[in-house]
């Protein structure tokens, strides 16, 4: 026998009846949102203020996603799980993507806007963001002077010194085409991960031999083409950076003591992985 068609009031009745989650976790609850957004506390009176508080506090969340994939990367690539590796990493290059567009956000803050809200930052930079410095240092980017600006915090400045002190990304991928009988030298596999990395003739030459045979080589082929998409989308990340602060600041110094757009500038002159764009040139 057909049913008669439920009138809408019955059917809100009885959908509301489902909608009750006092005795169990709710979306909030799971996501900690009362946490989350009660964390803005805007010092000025300025209406500003809220952009920028949540513009630096969402990056540093996707920066702590990317921690996330670039450790567990890492490490894969140190198995040889590749695999893995490389899904983490493809992961790692849109979040930067995400974070370039962001700027965009940012951007539309004009400079009277952020003279407002300026005086009330006191020190405060994201030069100092422990989680950028340790993404810095897991793509190969080391600088002992970098771990000073952490040295007040000594829980941070644990985390930080750990990222500056172990293999990066780089070492990891150099030392596994070593394991895969590449000519990789020993300068290169066996050093002091602290130190800067110094670019290598040598290490361009296995790069070369995996690029001039791709079939053959294929899961190192795509490695180094993920490596060359990350530092691709970083560069970007880079330079948006670089674009938005000048837009808005000028080339006032930064808060945190740096010179602002010129300090900035200078880093978008760092390569991270120097023979995966020199063979380029050479193949």
């Amino acid at each position: 026998m057909t049913q008669p068609p439920r009138k809408p009031e019955d059917i809100v009745r009885d959908e509301g009846a489902q909608l009750d989650y006092s005795q169990s976790m709710s979306y909030g609850d799971y996501l900690q949102l009362d946490a989350i957004l009660g964390a803005q506390k805007p010092l000025s009176p300025d209406h500003n203020e809220m952009l920028f508080i949540i513009q630096h506090q969402t990056s540093e969340l996707w920066m702590k996603l990317m921690l996330h994939e670039l450790h567990a990367a890492i490490e894969c690539v140190a198995k040889d799980q590749l695999g893995s590796a490389f899904k983490m990493l493809a992961r790692v290059s849109r979040i930067m993507e995400q974070l370039v567009h962001a700027w965009d956000v940012l951007a539309t803050m004009t400079p009277p806007e952020y003279s407002a809200i300026r005086p009330y930052l006191a020190n405060s930079s994201g030069f100092q963001s422990a989680q950028y410095r340790c993404i810095e240092f897991a793509l190969g980017n080391k600088n002992a002077a970098m771990l000073k600006p952490h040295a007040h915090r000594p829980q941070l400045l644990a985390q930080v010194q750990a990222a500056y002190e172990a293999p990066s990304l780089y070492d990891e991928s150099l030392r596994l085409l070593a394991r895969r009988g590449l000519p990789v030298p020993a300068s290169h596999t066996e050093r002091d991960w602290t130190a800067p990395y110094v670019e290598s003739t040598q290490v361009e030459q296995a790069w070369l031999v995996v690029y001039r045979d791709p079939q053959a080589w294929w899961d190192l082929y795509q490695l180094g083409e993920e490596l060359t998409d990350l530092e691709d989308a970083f560069r970007l990340w880079r330079f948006r950076h670089v674009t938005t602060v000048e837009r808005v600041i000028g080339f006032k110094r930064g808060t945190g003591g740096t010179g602002g757009v010129s300090y900035l500038r200078k880093m978008l002159d760092v390569v991270l992985f120097p023979e995966i764009w020199k063979l380029r040139t050479d193949l």
